[in-house]
């Protein structure tokens, strides 16, 4: 064997070894990402403890899940909208939530706030309301 295939073969082994190491590294690394975005799906805690403030958010009639995500966040509601739009899709309430004027708490995780919002509010004639709680 001449001088320069030993040279080509080392090139070659060294390249697919480095190759080998990049793409374990990333799949680490992507294993590492999703499994915590995984966990904090079904853990997120509140962003403050017991009593926490109250924040009155407005509900737009049509609001998608992620604009309603950002305004939470923008609220200080939640800590990641994108986070509230996958636990929102998770927790079955996709294009549950009706319009109105909430009172949410920072003391209430998303799963809280997502049943306050989704919930049918009686009135006091007996009827159902579609709107927010008051």
């Amino acid at each position: 064997m001449s001088a320069s295939k030993i040279v080509l073969n080392i090139l070659y082994v060294c390249t697919t070894i480095l190759l080998f190491i990049v793409v374990a590294f990333s799949l680490l690394k992507l294993g590492a990402a999703s499994y915590s975005m995984g966990y904090r799906v079904f853990t997120e805690q509140p962003m403050e403890r017991s009593p926490g403030r109250d924040v009155v958010v407005e509900v737009a009639e049509g609001v998608s899940a992620h604009e309603l995500g950002i305004i939470l966040e923008e609220k200080g509601l939640v800590k990641d909208a994108n986070l509230f739009l996958i636990q929102m899709k998770l927790f079955s309430y996709p294009n549950k939530v009706r319009p109105g004027l909430y009172t949410l708490n920072t003391s209430q995780t998303a799963k809280d706030m997502l049943a306050v919002m989704t919930a049918k509010q009686v009135k006091e004639e007996g009827k159902e309301d579609g709107g927010a709680s008051k």
